[in-house]
């Protein structure tokens, strides 16, 4: 590693600084007033459908618990609640009258929300219901190693423009992780994220359930795919770009379900989980244009907005980590 000044080597920093700093620090990309929908499209930005199926997942768990007086939706990384108003909108009357719903964020709570929301920067403990975090692990921030030339891993230090260069070699809890969960052989240049503090945000987050059902949404790999070398990028704007830790972009890496899931956790493609949910895609009956072509034109706009949800090479592919806690897997009905 090339010696500096001193003031050169403070501004260098491991990735997962660097990017806490630029997405959640004051001014961070996390607390702009736009929000994430101003610079890229999820699952939930895509069709109503998406929080329909979340809506009768939660009915499943309220089922599998046997209808609580209170039934509780936690949406981890709420964006500016989306998801979680949307969820409430499909929600039968009588499952709505009793759910309390949360939407955790470290934005500030946006105007006009509907008044049953709680916003809060924490997710409240000792729930009963579903945790539903979609598109929030990958934005917990990690460290990238790289192997040198040497055959060692070494992490990845950044500067505020993006600049990079090795540090210090890997050791300790996070050389075991990447030995367990992401290998890297001794060819100079192969890159990996080291995704430990993801497997202790999920742990932490699914500590907080005392009944119910954790999800977990993201881009993934396991351990069979991953990439050789990493997957860390940007987003501004609705475009793929260059990752850079100065709060410009959203600073975003695939996630190894994998190793965030707890015992008894599984993961499986959205396109299977959301079939489970009744999101098929399929196209409606040509007999129904001639006898009602108003609803035949509802229910194709409605098949394409499910098969974007369940494209393959598209939304379809993330990954789903589904995590009971203390009932049957709601999914597998």
């Amino acid at each position: 590693m090339t010696a500096g000044t001193r003031n050169e080597w403070q501004e260098w920093r491991g990735w997962r600084a660097a990017a806490q700093d630029a997405l959640y620090a004051p001014g961070g990309f996390y607390r702009r007033a736009e929000g994430p929908a101003g610079h890229f499209r999820t699952s939930v930005h895509a069709t109503p459908l998406f929080a329909g199926a979340v809506a009768r997942l939660l009915c499943r768990v309220d089922a599998a618990l046997g209808r609580p007086a209170a039934l509780d939706f936690v949406d981890m990384g709420a964006g500016r609640g989306e998801l979680t108003s949307g969820v409430l909108a499909a929600l039968p009357a009588d499952v709505a009258a009793r759910t309390r719903a949360y939407a955790v964020e470290i934005a500030e709570r946006p105007a006009g929300l509907d008044h049953r929301i709680e916003w809060l920067a924490e997710p409240p403990r000792g729930t009963t219901g579903l945790l539903f975090a979609n598109e929030w692990l990958d934005n917990v921030p990690v460290e990238v190693a790289e192997v040198d030339a040497a055959g060692v891993a070494r992490l990845v230090l950044v500067r505020e423009d993006g600049t990079e260069r090795l540090g210090e070699p890997v050791d300790g809890e996070p050389a075991r992780w990447l030995e367990r969960w992401w290998p890297l052989p001794g060819e100079e240049g192969l890159r990996a994220e080291i995704g430990l503090p993801r497997d202790e945000a999920w742990a932490a987050a699914v500590a907080t359930l005392r009944r119910g059902l954790a999800v977990a949404v993201d881009y993934a790999h396991t351990a069979d795919t991953r990439p050789p070398f990493g997957t860390l990028t940007g987003f501004r704007e609705g475009r793929e770009t260059i990752p850079v830790p100065d709060g410009s972009c959203d600073l975003t890496a695939h996630v190894a379900l994998d190793a965030c899931a707890l015992p008894g956790g599984r993961v499986l493609p959205q396109r299977e989980a959301l079939r489970a949910l009744g999101v098929t895609g399929g196209r409606p009956p040509l007999t129904l244009a001639s006898t009602d072509p108003a609803a035949y034109v509802r229910a194709l706009a409605s098949a394409g907005e499910a098969a974007e949800l369940t494209a393959t090479g598209g939304l379809g592919d993330f990954g789903w980590l589904v995590q009971p806690a203390g009932i049957a897997d709601p999914l597998s009905q």
